[in-house]
């Protein structure tokens, strides 16, 4: 019934509510996990060693998100990308990129809901999560729209590497870094492009903040690192010796995570990308210099 149902959710949600605050407080008070043991050991991806990279066939199912991608791509989830059960996929998340028991709760019960199958004892294939304006949506920074490409499971290597040609910032080592500002700047870009080319263009203000969360995952659990990112996004790889930005004891809380999306959102001006764009149109071209 309806109103079971609603009353269902607004309870579990509360309780996600209750449980991710409290282990947002735990995380404030307690040490950070040491660099090197982020992943739990006995799990893939424990002292760097991630299992056997294999690239997907025709035959495999795939999905918008290249973290799932990657993850079914070294055999963390099954590599065929079928039958993978919703409490699996919220136990090999929190293994392998380090969020928060309450977040990973959370995603994938949002996910059986989104495909009307019980979470408790469904299972689902990757492509099915790229069901259009689920969580799948348009004006994505690594996929085509669907109505240009159905198939959400390929990257789109263009606007990957027009991504990582944004970045700005730099870490310790001189290494680049994409930054929120960044990332604000290619969404705001991204947004008007889609909006210019899609005659179906839709983006609610639920798909412009999953939008924002999708790109706030490469300042998390990336930190931002260009030569960590492109593999992810290009192959949809974990490289060698990688492990989860993400030190705090009980993970990546919505709370915490949640901040970063929130920077990245505000930062989006497509107004400003707009006008930019129509002044580099109208700009009259360099005159000719004279023979001589």
């Amino acid at each position: 019934m309806p109103v079971v149902a609603a009353v269902k959710k607004a309870f579990t949600n509360i309780f996600v509510l209750s449980w991710d605050v409290s282990l947002t407080l735990i995380n404030l008070v307690s040490p950070k996990r040491k660099i090197g043991h982020v992943t739990p050991k006995g799990f893939p991806g424990h002292d760097g060693k991630w299992p056997e990279y294999i690239a997907p066939s025709s035959e495999d199912s795939r999905c918008a998100c290249p973290a799932l991608n990657a993850m079914a791509n070294h055999g963390i989830l099954p590599r065929d990308g079928k039958n993978i059960s919703f409490k699996e996929l919220n136990h090999a998340i929190r293994t392998t990129f380090n969020f928060a028991p309450s977040f990973c709760f959370f995603v994938p019960h949002f996910s059986a809901d989104m495909l009307h199958k019980p979470y408790s004892k469904g299972t689902f294939d990757l492509e099915e999560l790229s069901l259009h304006n689920g969580i799948e949506h348009d004006a994505s920074l690594c996929r085509e729209d669907v109505v240009h490409q159905p198939d959400q499971g390929t990257p789109h290597l263009p606007f990957i590497k027009e991504l990582l040609a944004t970045a700005t910032g730099k870490d310790a080592e001189g290494n680049p870094l994409l930054t929120p500002a960044d990332l604000s700047a290619y969404s705001s870009k991204r947004r008007v492009d889609a909006r210019e080319t899609n005659p179906e263009f839709t983006l609610s203000f639920f798909h412009k903040m999953f939008g924002s969360s999708n790109s706030s995952t490469l300042l998390t659990i990336l930190g931002g690192r260009i030569k960590d990112i492109e593999p992810f996004l290009v192959d949809e790889r974990i490289p060698d010796g990688w492990e989860s930005r993400i030190r705090a004891p009980m993970g990546l809380t919505l709370m915490t995570f949640n901040r970063t999306v929130l920077k990245v959102e505000r930062g989006i001006d497509e107004k400003k990308y707009l006008a930019s764009e129509n002044e580099t149109a109208q700009a009259p071209a360099t005159a000719p210099s004279p023979s001589s």
